[in-house]
């Protein structure tokens, strides 16, 4: 058959299909208590929170390291007090951009493979369990993953378009293309990258037409405007609250800092400094995450012989910029003090699994490219294989769905091992918390623990935190001058202030859990409400 675009009826089915995916996901993941398993996850939804409900509520409250756009999102559905305590607040979000990223693959993949492949690879995609678990959940791969498949599209269809010189095409995809990458930018860190390259991709395709290129200049100068804007504003938003353009890289939240204060001294990260190695972790995260048992490594070399058939022939080369989140893995990895932990590879145990999911629409579009080669070579010398030829790949799909679920998937896989001692802390903190008379202000550092008070439902505005400079400093020289009742936890900045100045404050309880920090709960002997 032939590879023609995909229509609007055919994405239809796709949605469908998809949106009942997701539903029963989350049927799934909301009754055995998967929602809030990562601590990211909470994160993000109490960022979002706080925007709205804070001592000092508004975009100040962004922050400046994690980018605005999922939070901003997430804004109207945690605005209702139960979406944010039960985490549902996050579901629904994501719930849509899996349903789009779903329909983003199947136009992608018409670009390369005749129609009934196109929905295999859309099949194997959108059953993977990983991705189903995301969708359920506040963490940003579904949004970037929807970015991402878009953006894949867009960029193919313009640089298409400019070869046959469909002016309005190129006019309304350049265009697109630069809002895709201002979302790209504003959801995560890749998305910079991923901004740079459709930029350079469509400016050679551009250059190479002067023709066209002459014709759509201002749609080309609204991209080139969009594709800067993003970077530039969110370093603009770190040297406004922050006073340093990049806080975000170098500053006590990036990624540089966790990493000093939680390796061991003197050691760090295998992959640290050492691409070979930072290239094994991340290319192997992405089999794990993409197929069961040992059949990534088979999915790995088809989608590698996949990419190799399509460029040799000069086919939607473009489509090569699904592997851009590979050289930015490697290079995180080695340089950019992110650690991948899986329990494939040595230490044998789990941290940012799910990054590895990035490389999922290349490891499936181009291995199934492989598949529909492998079809028109066989069809006239075995015609009888030949039809069994599709129905055996849907089965394998569903049997992969089937036996990544059935032995629990990576990604969460790692959210339940990493919430095991975190969720029992939190808890017992809320405990306490519950048992404090309302309405009286509580001072708690909240960036680490702050699923305490989401388990509580107690509004945040009700808490002296970091989230507030002025009046969280100002607490922190005399804590129980301005707090009726202060949550310390070991080496945190609540629990140093205390050590340095704890008159009067009665410790009330303290709360120790394996794994965790111990906190230590205490209340003012001389607080008195401020009179209105």
């Amino acid at each position: 058959m032939a590879i023609k675009p995909a229509k609007r009826e055919e994405m239809f089915p796709i949605a469908l299909a998809s949106m009942i995916l997701a539903f029963l996901a989350v049927l799934i993941s909301a009754s055995r208590g998967y929602l809030l398993l990562y601590g990211d996850a909470v994160a993000h939804l109490a960022i979002a929170r706080r925007i709205i409900d804070s001592v000092n509520p508004g975009l100040p409250q962004i922050g400046s390291v994690w980018l605005p756009l999922p939070h901003l999102l997430l804004v109207p559905f945690v605005s209702k007090i139960e979406w944010w305590q039960t985490g549902t607040g996050g579901t629904w979000p994501s719930f849509a951009f899996y349903i789009l990223g779903n329909v983003g693959f199947y136009r992608l993949a018409r670009r390369m493979l005749p129609v009934h492949w196109a929905f295999g690879a859309t099949l194997f995609y959108a059953l993977n369990p990983n991705l189903l678990y995301l969708a359920t959940t506040a963490m940003t791969e579904p949004l970037f993953l929807a970015i991402f498949v878009w953006s894949a599209v867009v960029v193919m269809e313009c640089i298409d378009a400019i070869r046959d010189e469909q002016i309005r095409v190129v006019k309304g995809r350049l265009i697109a293309a630069g809002i895709l990458s201002v979302l790209s930018v504003y959801t995560r860190y890749d998305g910079w990258v991923l901004a740079a390259c459709v930029w350079l991709m469509l400016t050679i395709s551009l250059v190479k037409n002067k023709r066209v290129f002459e014709r759509v200049r201002v749609a080309f100068i609204i991209l080139t405007v969009l594709t800067v804007l993003g970077p530039v504003g969110w370093m603009a938003h770190n040297w406004r609250y922050t006073g340093d353009p990049l806080d975000f890289m170098r500053g006590p939240y990036s990624a540089a800092a966790i990493e000093r204060k939680t390796a061991p001294p003197g050691q760090h990260y295998r992959g640290w400094h050492n691409p070979a190695w930072a290239l094994l972790f991340y290319t192997r995260t992405a089999q794990v995450d993409a197929a069961a048992w040992e059949t990534g490594f088979l999915l790995m070399a088809a989608a590698i012989a996949g990419t190799w058939m399509l460029w040799k022939r000069g086919l939607a080369r473009a489509s090569v910029l699904l592997w851009m989140p590979l050289p930015f893995y490697i290079y995180s990895v080695s340089f950019g003090s992110v650690p991948i932990f899986i329990p494939q590879l040595y230490p044998h145990s789990y941290y940012n699994a799910r990054y590895g999911m990035e490389l999922l629409p290349a490891l499936v579009v181009f291995a199934f490219v492989v598949v529909a080669w492998f079809e028109n070579r066989i069809i006239r010398t075995r015609p009888v294989q030949a039809v069994f030829l599709q129905p055996g790949v849907m089965v394998l799909a569903i049997a992969n769905c089937v036996a990544m679920t059935w032995f629990t998937p990576l990604v969460l896989k790692e959210g339940i091992v990493n919430s095991r001692t975190r969720v029992p802390f939190e808890t017992s903190i809320a405990r306490e918390l519950l048992a404090m008379p309302q309405g009286l202000p509580v001072m708690m550092y909240t960036s680490d623990h702050v699923g305490a008070i989401q388990q509580t439902g107690i509004p945040l505005k009700q808490f002296i935190s970091e989230s507030d400079y002025d009046s969280f400093h100002r607490a922190l020289a005399e804590p129980a001058k301005y707090a009726a009742y202060v949550v310390a936890i070991d080496k945190d900045p609540v629990s140093d202030a205390v050590k340095k100045n704890s008159s009067n404050l009665k410790e009330l309880t303290v709360l120790c859990t394996t794994g965790q920090p111990c906190a230590r709960i205490y209340e003012s002997e001389i607080y008195r409400p401020a009179k209105k």
